[in-house]
């Protein structure tokens, strides 16, 4: 069920960007995690940048429609079949055709290198675990798509869905220019913790929009999940892959160094789940930090692919999945994290909503553990990006506290590789000391 509202999204500029660009040159795939409005998002373009489209959903197309792409030697009997199913007149160079949900028929997304070649029209594809291997296995794929990578909502265009368009230009000027926000940082972080809880996921914002209700709200976010299942069922029908998916709040919660898969899958050796991790990863369901072992400009030269940290992709529908076993997650819950007064034992919200818009930001998520003096506690970074010829070392807070051993630690043992400014995310607001940046979870967005 598509949301009632149509959402500004960045995404669109992307679109309008390839188009003018491309010149039918290229055909553009968007991929991402279901229920995230791709196909919402392509219709708004279809319908405001061309004179007429087709889109063909393969999930809920003719066989005969399907069976079109199996054979593309007589490309105007296809077109010509196209336009009388859809009762769509085609114009030349001013038309779009749409391969909605395109790993349902491989063989379309073969065929693009002919279409693209006739160029008479021009081909966006979305598509959820469209690189996963089964559904790109005796295909070519063609060197004629441009990828592009969509997420949930962000924070801005969350802001612009609550009919804010201020916030988000006043933060944009604080993070330029630093300061503390003093009397209204109370109010930033309330938003903002709204947005942790309703999420991105447009159908979970729309359900917020239209009922100002969080059961209601939850109940949307509940339904991908289950579709989220279906789609781990698709990567791995030993049933697996949704149970690795559904212990991440747990993992989070044990505090341990990486997630620990045989105290969910009894036995499992990592090495043994590197390929199904990787495939839950494209999924774009799921964010994955691998640990570091030697934090350096080029840090996914020494990641470690058995051991990692898995978050949600998008954290209001982690707050439903750490209570999926409740029939509802109450709205006292809901209640305390907005006022927040939640107990820090979910205190990992705050670290996978920092996963989340640093993955957004398109970065690739790295960390980096090892153990204190006396070997009986690790000290952890959260978080490293690389920047220039340095790292910048990131490490977030679910409280108000202001200690970071391991960020001291970290910064003094890679001293000559590390940028100036290091970065403690935190509830409160803006401060300075020394190298140490304390930022508000708000201004995490920009980095």
């Amino acid at each position: 069920m598509e949301p009632k509202r149509i959402f500004k999204r960045k995404i669109y500029d992307r679109l309008l960007k390839w188009k003018q660009e491309s010149n039918g040159n290229s055909a553009l795939l968007i991929e991402g995690a279901r229920r995230i409005g791709k196909s919402t998002i392509v219709k708004t373009f279809a319908r405001n940048e061309y004179k007429s489209f087709i889109l063909i959903d393969f999930t809920t197309c003719s066989q005969e429609v399907k069976n079109l792409f199996n054979d593309v030697s007589n490309l105007n009997y296809i077109f010509l079949r196209l336009q009388l199913a859809y009762d769509v007149q085609l114009v030349e160079r001013k038309s779009l055709i749409v391969f909605d949900e395109v790993q349902f028929q491989p063989l379309a997304r073969q065929a693009i290198k002919a279409f693209v070649e006739d160029h008479r029209y021009d081909y966006i594809e979305t598509g959820s675990l469209i690189s996963i291997r089964k559904n790109t296995e005796n295909i070519l794929i063609p060197s004629e798509e441009e990828r592009v990578s969509m997420y949930p909502m962000d924070y801005e265009e969350f802001r612009w869905a609550m009919g804010d368009t201020a916030t988000i230009p006043l933060l944009r000027s604080v993070w330029k220019y630093p300061q503390p926000l003093k009397e209204v940082h109370r109010k930033l972080m309330r938003d903002f913790r709204l947005y942790m809880l309703v999420g991105g996921m447009p159908q979970a914002v729309d359900a917020y929009l239209e009922s100002n209700n969080f059961e209601v709200v939850d109940r949307a976010k509940r339904l991908i999940l289950d579709l989220y299942d279906e789609d781990f069922r698709k990567i791995d029908p030993s049933g697996k892959a949704a149970r690795i998916f559904a212990a991440i709040p747990a993992q989070l919660n044990s505090n341990a160094s990486r997630y620990h898969i045989s105290s969910v899958i009894p036995k499992a050796r990592n090495e043994d789940y590197i390929e199904l991790i990787s495939e839950m990863e494209k999924s774009k369901t799921v964010n994955i930090s691998h640990h570091c072992d030697d934090p350096n400009v080029g840090l996914g030269s020494t990641e470690d692919l058995e051991q990692y940290k898995m978050f949600v992709g998008d954290t209001g529908l982690f707050v439903t999945l750490a209570f999926r076993d409740k029939a509802f997650t109450e709205n006292v819950i809901y209640e305390r994290l907005l006022s927040d007064k939640l107990a820090t034992n979910l205190g990992y919200l705050y670290e996978n909503i920092v996963a989340q818009m640093l993955t957004a930001s398109g970065n690739k998520l790295f960390y980096h553990s090892w153990p204190t003096e006396s070997e009986k506690h690790n000290y952890e970074v959260d978080f490293l990006l690389s920047r220039g010829t340095k790292i910048l070392p990131i490490e977030v807070k679910s409280s108000s506290y202001k200690t970071h051993v391991s960020l001291d630690a970290f910064c003094k043992k890679f001293s000559s590789r590390i940028t100036n400014e290091r970065y403690l995310i935190y509830t409160k607001d803006y401060a300075h000391e020394e190298s140490v940046k304390y930022l508000p979870a708000y201004l995490a967005f920009f980095l």
